[in-house]
């Protein structure tokens, strides 16, 4: 997966708001405001940036990641997502030529009064980087000036930003057909990284003693997990693997087939596909996390289901005998999460950064 404050819910630690100031008011009524994305720009399907775009105030323009653009300093905000993408090269070079760029950029965006916003998608690189990729990363939330939640439970580097909720994928995929749930069948998708659990769900799959449970792998893997999982997929006729990114049509084929949609994370904060299978009202299998369980909350009994520590072949049995026993709605509860609704609490994030820095009140800089 490529991989969101009115929310009218309560709040999570750390997740309070400012009331907003008549200055921010009269900012978001009246000024055209120009966001640069470090990302790639929208491409109509499940990647993150397509939630914040799609039905934004017509104030808003919006322009997406090149050297140029970002060297041209004309914008008013630049909102990053994942901050070690803009550091790390295919070596050791580029990867300190963008450093070097990252912070002669982010000095004179200070000098210049242009805001920063991150969107926090994970408390941290997912792959550990060199010590120099540790200290610019540092230098980075320094100079953050609002950060973004995706989640109540995450707590807000001091306490500037907001709670805007993931948004759900139903209008997304509304239009494309989808198939009859396969009794018995185990599906695991999304990017195949190592600490998305993979190679324990093989393991413990080929130790379950159920000649008609399958187990389908759908993503992109890494070159070794690509050997992992075609030699799971030749010793286990029950196995099976499309590996390669999959366009949405195909991903909510497959996601729909699925009795149940495994996510064996050793541990998940925030995850697209948990919400892209809930969005095709399939229910899954999670660690417990006080994310996971805050989801299961939301959403409503019997969708969200959870394995407790090790993840072994009692954790399937255990939530294969609960999915078929307990009642649950008709679909999961994503009210709180429609794009429209995202689009607008952006907004209101980059008023409130501008009008922040306007005033005078920056991050440490």
């Amino acid at each position: 997966m490529r991989g969101t404050i009115d929310s009218g819910r309560s709040r999570g630690p750390g997740c309070a708001e400012r009331p907003v100031s008549h200055a921010r008011m009269a900012l978001s009524n009246t000024s055209r405001i120009r966001v640069l994305e470090a990302t790639k720009a929208p491409d109509g399907t499940t990647r993150y940036i397509d939630q914040i775009v799609t039905d934004a105030d017509p104030r808003i323009e919006f322009s997406y990641l090149s050297i140029s653009r970002l060297f041209s300093f004309k914008y008013d905000v630049l909102h990053i997502h994942w901050p070690e993408v803009l550091i790390r090269g295919r070596n050791k070079r580029t990867s300190l030529i963008k450093s070097a760029a990252i912070l002669a950029v982010f000095t004179v965006l200070g000098w210049k009064r242009v805001p920063i916003v991150r969107t926090l998608h994970n408390q941290g690189p997912h792959e550990p980087g060199s010590s120099i990729d540790r200290a610019v990363l540092r230098f980075i939330d320094k100079k953050t000036d609002y950060f973004v939640t995706i989640n109540e439970i995450t707590e807000i580097p001091r306490g500037v930003g907001k709670y805007i909720p993931h948004g759900h994928y139903r209008d997304r995929f509304a239009h494309m057909p989808r198939s009859n749930p396969e009794r018995g069948r185990l599906l695991s998708a999304g990017l195949i990284r190592p600490y998305k659990g993979i190679e324990d769900l093989l393991v413990t799959f080929e130790g379950l003693a159920d000649a008609q449970a399958r187990l389908r792998i759908v993503g992109s893997p890494t070159a070794e997990l690509r050997d992992v999982v075609e030699s799971a997929v030749n010793r286990d006729p029950r196995i099976s693997a499309l590996l390669e990114f999959v366009p949405d049509v195909i991903l909510v084929d497959e996601v729909s087939r699925a009795e149940l949609v495994c996510l064996p994370y050793r541990d998940l904060h925030n995850s697209g596909m948990l919400l892209v299978a809930l969005s095709l009202d399939r229910p899954v299998l999670v660690p417990d996390t006080p994310t996971t369980r805050l989801l299961a909350s939301e959403v409503g009994s019997g969708w969200v289901h959870f394995f407790h520590g090790e993840f072994t072949t009692d954790s399937l049995l255990e939530a294969f005998a609960a999915l078929r026993s307990a009642g649950r709605s008709s679909r999961p509860d994503m009210t709180h999460r429609d794009w429209p609704r995202v689009a607008r609490l952006y907004g209101s994030a980059f008023d409130e950064a501008l009008a922040a820095v306007r005033n005078g009140r920056r991050a440490d800089r």
